[in-house]
């Protein structure tokens, strides 16, 4: 019997588990990244909506279990003042682009999701989406 043959079938034999493996493991993470839509981009206008009660209107570009990146970014700021229940008064809001704040932001939001209650893509025709085309066409 020759010894030196045997022990050259089991390296062989661990490697192709090995990429077996390897191969399973990236086939499962691809088909949960393809669910999750993990790299794609969500197409359209998107209103995110916060646990502190603050809307941002703006391109969802990336998504990941952990966060969500918002990019051309606006929100809704109110003129006059507002009232939690009873009767409503009339107030203006005025849909603002985000980076003219004090602090100079990007125009990028990392939002961790634990603080998202949901998203919602937005008609075309919509005010918030029309009031965003006209003010990107000054």
């Amino acid at each position: 019997m020759d010894f030196n043959s045997q022990s050259n079938i089991k390296p062989r034999y661990q490697w192709g588990w090995l990429v077996v493996m390897i191969v399973f493991i990236l086939a499962f993470f691809g088909w949960w990244g393809y669910q999750y839509n993990w790299w794609q981009p969500m197409s359209g206008w998107q209103a995110v909506f916060l646990s502190n009660g603050q809307v941002y209107f703006g391109n969802v570009a990336r998504q990941t279990p952990d966060k969500v990146v918002l990019r051309n970014i606006y929100y809704l700021q109110t003129s006059g003042p507002l009232q939690a229940g009873g009767e409503q008064q009339s107030t203006d809001l005025a849909l603002v682009k985000l980076g003219a704040e004090l602090h100079g932001p990007t125009d990028e939001m990392i939002i961790n999701r634990q603080h998202i209650l949901f998203i919602e893509t937005l008609k075309s025709d919509s005010k918030v989406v029309k009031a965003i085309e006209q003010f990107r066409s000054r």
